[in-house]
Order: structure tokens, then C-alpha cells, then sequence
């Protein structure tokens, strides 16, 4: 089986990276960290830069546990990959990372978030930066 962390270059998905790493190691399970975006013209926020990715395979080298991580810019939502992904891996578990929100924000968990905790079949765990 398979824990698949969908990453962002934010507090938060450093966190659910940390989580992921932890739990692999836990459960003796395959990691795959997952940084995926539509692409186009504009930068995105979600998507990773090449020193981050970079970061990210050092941790996940040193970290004792198998994984590898995978970057997606073709056209697809984060959702559509992590989805697909987790299908064809078949994960056991989706880790995502949460911010703080407002009163009014709390109402709205953001689309990537939200749509993942609505549409995984597999368990989908939620962490927030410390």
C-alpha cells in the first residue's frame, strides 16, 4: 500500500510532508509526495520550484522509508492527479495540509481541500502547520 502526501511549497504542506514520512515509517508503507498544478503562463503558488523539489528529494532520500516524489503540470488539477493517483497506487491513505482560517473562511476549506476530502475513496487525513 501506499500514503500519498499532495504537497504544496507552504507551512502546511510541510506538515503533511512530515506526517507522511512519519506514518510510512510507522505502518512500513510506501510514500509518494505529490506536487501537481495546471500550469499555463502565470506562476502558480501551489506548485513547487526547482529548490524546493530539490529539498524534497533530500528529505525523502534521508528519511528511511520508501519514497519518491512526483511533479504534475499538464493540465490537470491537483485533484484530478492526486485522485488518479491514489487509484492507480492504491493508496491507503491521502495526507493533506490545512491553514488557519477565519470564522467565515472556516465555512470554506478552499477547493483543493475540500474537493479531496469530498472525492477520495481512500481515507484522506488533514494536518495543520504547527
Amino acid at each position: 500500500m501506499t500514503i500519498i502526501v499532495a504537497y504544496a511549497p507552504h507551512p502546511e504542506g510541510r506538515a503533511a510532508l512530515e506526517k507522511g514520512i512519519e506514518l510510512a515509517g510507522r505502518f512500513q508503507e510506501r510514500l509518494v509526495v505529490v506536487n501537481a498544478g495546471p500550469g499555463g503562463t502565470s506562476d502558480d503558488p501551489s506548485l513547487a520550484d526547482c529548490a524546493d523539489a530539490e529539498d524534497i528529494e533530500k528529505r525523502l532520500a534521508s528519511c528511511g522509508v520508501e519514497a519518491e516524489f512526483k511533479q504534475f503540470v499538464r493540465g490537470n488539477t491537483a485533484v484530478e492527479e492526486i485522485e488518479d493517483l491514489a487509484e492507480k497506487l492504491h493508496a491507503s491513505l491521502v495526507i493533506i495540509g490545512l491553514r488557519k482560517r477565519s470564522p467565515v473562511g472556516k465555512l470554506l476549506l478552499g477547493s483543493t481541500a475540500q474537493d479531496l476530502l469530498l472525492k477520495m475513496d481512500c481515507p484522506v487525513l488533514a494536518v495543520k502547520a504547527g
